[in-house]
């Protein structure tokens, strides 16, 4: 009986150690990976709000920009009529490969 439970024992000791061994040699990029998505989670604590911040600083600036030049068309007349010569014909003749100047 003895024989039975050590064997068992060895059983279990031999499916103990790789799992031991790869629980080892695993923890080191497990842990990387967690540590590197906390540090992202700091990072984009820390930029979320200042990209915000830019966004309102950036949209207010546009329409800042946009009223300026809206006031500054606003304030200028274009002329109220423009004469447009009708075109006129060249007669047949030496001259009729020129445009009339």
């Amino acid at each position: 009986m003895t024989t039975r439970s050590s064997s068992a024992k060895t059983v279990l000791g031999a499916g103990l150690l790789p799992v031991a061994a790869c629980a080892v040699c695993c923890a080191g990029p497990l842990l990387a990976a967690l540590g590197s998505i906390g540090a992202a989670s700091v990072i984009g604590a820390i930029w979320i709000p200042a990209l915000a911040l830019v966004a309102v600083a950036a949209a207010s600036a546009a329409v800042w920009v946009h009223r300026r030049r809206r006031r500054a068309c606003a304030g200028q007349a274009g002329p109220g009529r423009v004469e447009v010569g009708m075109p006129t014909r060249i007669p047949p003749g030496p001259g009729s490969g020129r445009l009339p100047q």
